[in-house]
């Protein structure tokens, strides 16, 4: 969702990829549906590790920032980055796996972390690029 957003939000200001801890996931069919709320495209993304990334040339010492959204993806950037000059940030963003018995309380737990998301991106990165407002 995170990478998602900040395409949309913020278009080629930045050069964006999304990593975790693993990489064995499908990205999860509720987050394909509250993005495409907001016009975002999620259903061909798929979960990549930080070693994957590396792998297919993404080099992590020319990164500014990395953002975590799981305390587990913060050790590990904080791991991976330990001898490079980049920020790792950690936000605390609630994880929607596993939360609500029905569809739709399913989706509302989606849509307050995907909220959650874009509100930290406003709060560090400003409001989004005018052409790319959600």
């Amino acid at each position: 969702m995170a990478e998602g957003l900040m395409k949309k939000m913020y278009g080629q200001r930045a050069y964006v990829q999304s990593a975790g801890v693993k990489n064995d996931m499908e990205v999860d069919g509720f987050s394909i549906a509250v993005c495409k709320e907001l016009g975002i495209e999620l259903s061909r993304h798929r979960s990549r590790s930080f070693e994957e990334m590396q792998e297919w040339g993404d080099d992590l010492s020319q990164f500014d920032l990395i953002v975590a959204l799981s305390p587990a993806s913060q050790r590990t950037a904080l791991e991976l980055t330990r001898y490079y000059h980049l920020d790792v940030e950690y936000w605390p963003i609630l994880d929607p796996t596993g939360l609500g018995e029905s569809r739709e309380a399913k989706l509302a737990a989606y849509r307050q972390a995907r909220d959650q998301i874009r509100d930290r991106m406003i709060a560090r990165f400003g409001p989004p690029t005018q052409e790319e407002q959600t």
